[in-house]
């Protein structure tokens, strides 16, 4: 049957589907908002990080320093090869990693033209489109946060219960998203607890890490808050830090998709968009309209 609202109080037919308020106005824009701030600082920082592609920890980053991550153009005869350093390990990465093609030619770069902004070597420009985003990024989740608070969201929606969180119930959960098989009916009214979970461990721990981080980097910042810099071991370990917290925010971002994709494409972007969500219903549910506000 098609998707329809069903009216409260009519008993809907096994198989019918209704639509539920699932996001909020303020998270389907803060959430867009995000997509395009977090596509812009990815390019754009590893452009930055281009400028000098190497990773350390502690009162480092010399060129001879020893670093803990390294993507080099090394001399091959009369060819040059890329090379990719993760402490003692070492990868050939030509093509991709430390050595790429530009016009036609092989250039050493950490990471390849095609997925850095701007996609020629420009640190000064990367660093404009960098900054300018992240304090968009920033004033974006301050705002997120407040609604959180305030409007109950994060109480609401994302704060696991005690029955939630019992090993049996987290077990089965995560081996239902790994065979790919996601709540129907009633259930699909509310995060699962493995979603709950990792949305909280984004929101206030990846992400106040990542921007912590990014702005121990600044010798402007520090100087209002020099205490950063002791809480993270040193600028070159906040840079390290930065780039292992947003590897890790692209991880889950490429996970995200994955299962929004195999959970029901059409519906999930319906929800973000439009705020619906379509949901099969039970001929024992009552026309009740429940509302999700993540």
């Amino acid at each position: 049957m098609d998707s329809t609202v069903t009216p409260t109080g009519i008993k809907p037919e096994r198989g019918a589907k209704t639509l539920i308020r699932r996001h909020s106005l303020t998270v389907r824009l803060s959430h867009w908002l995000n997509v395009l701030c977090m596509t812009v600082l990815l390019f754009s920082g590893l452009q930055i990080f281009n400028a000098h592609p190497s990773l350390y920890w502690g009162m480092y980053g010399a060129d001879n320093d020893p670093s803990i991550l390294s993507m080099e153009a090394v001399e091959n005869g009369d060819t040059v090869k890329g090379v990719t350093k993760i402490g003692s390990l070492t990868f050939d990465t030509t093509g991709i990693l430390g050595v790429s093609t530009v016009d036609g030619e092989p250039a050493a770069r950490g990471f390849p033209a095609w997925i850095t902004l701007p996609s020629y070597q420009d640190l000064a420009t990367g660093r404009r489109w960098h900054f300018f985003f992240a304090w968009l990024f920033v004033i974006n989740g301050v705002i997120y946060m407040a609604y959180g608070f305030f409007a109950r969201h994060f109480r609401r929606d994302l704060l696991p219960t005690a029955d939630e969180l019992k090993p049996a119930n987290l077990g089965h959960e995560i081996t239902e998203h790994a065979r790919l098989r996601f709540p129907k009916g009633e259930k699909a009214r509310n995060y699962n607890a493995l979603q709950k979970l990792t949305y909280l461990l984004v929101i206030f721990i990846l992400l106040p890490v990542m921007i912590a981080t990014g702005l121990t980097m600044s010798p402007g910042f520090d100087a209002v808050a020099p205490w950063l810099l002791d809480l993270f071991g040193g600028r070159q370990s906040a840079r390290t830090l930065h780039f292992v917290t947003a590897t890790a925010l692209i991880a889950f971002v490429l996970v995200h998709v994955v299962m929004v994709i195999a959970s029901g494409l059409f519906n999930n972007m319906r929800s973000m968009i439009t705020g619906r969500y379509a949901i099969e219903t039970e001929p024992s549910s009552v026309g009740h309209q429940g509302e999700l506000t993540p």
